[in-house]
């Protein structure tokens, strides 16, 4: 197959709406990324949108183990959750533990650091931190320090980040954008919106992408 011209395709918009704590999220962007490292000339610009899967969430988070029993009905039915999510993201050749993270955390920060990154176009380094961070690290993202760490391990300032994490600063806007997001029919995540016209959902494999790109290279 060739592969498009770098210089040839105009930029097209990729929203994606995701939550860093979502598995299917984890593994829908590890297979984007494959994707686009094999289209170097592909024509996405990335904007990552908040959606938070458990804005009931406490500030400080639970034990996620425990919340997710309670939710789902008991140890065994996780238990055969977890090894589905195992089993799917082997075959996409994604690393994943979902027993690695020991909190579930309330995500509005970590969606509010993905937001000023942006701001300082920074953005997809630091969603992809967050993701490796919770899910192959077990680190608790809803902690300010964590996130001020992150910010500052992909060249933020950490102080600055923090001075905004201890404040209100942009909360509501999240939380605007995050029930915008619902009303108008984001209802499960990943969600990705091609061109603002096409929607398409879940952890698509890679090959899907591959073939989003060539075809758009013919446009």
């Amino acid at each position: 197959m060739t592969r498009p011209n770098p210089s040839a395709l105009p930029a097209v918009r990729l929203d994606i709406f995701a939550d860093p704590v979502c598995p299917w999220c984890h593994v829908g962007r590890a297979n984007l990324t494959r994707a686009l490292a094999d289209h170097p000339g592909h024509p996405f610009t990335r904007l990552w949108h908040p959606f938070m899967l458990n804005p009931e969430m406490p500030k400080e988070g639970l034990p996620k183990r425990a919340w997710l029993e309670t939710r789902f009905g008991g140890k065994e039915r996780v238990d055969a959750m977890h090894e589905q999510l195992r089993e799917v993201a082997r075959k996409a050749g994604v690393e994943l533990d979902p027993d690695r993270p020991k909190r579930l955390p309330n995500t509005l920060d970590a969606h509010r650091l993905s937001h000023w990154a942006a701001v300082e176009g920074r953005q997809d380094e630091v969603v992809g931190a967050l993701y490796r961070a919770y899910w192959d690290e077990g680190r608790d993202i809803g902690e300010e320090h964590v996130l001020a760490d992150i910010a500052a391990e992909n060249g933020m300032d950490r102080a600055t980040v923090l001075r905004l994490l201890a404040s209100d600063a942009d909360r509501d806007d999240l939380l605007a954008r995050d029930q915008d997001a619902r009303q108008k029919g984001v209802t499960s995540v990943p969600t990705f919106m091609v061109a603002q016209q096409y929607i398409v959902t879940g952890a698509q494999p890679p090959e899907f992408w591959g073939q989003v790109i060539t075809e758009l290279a013919g446009l």
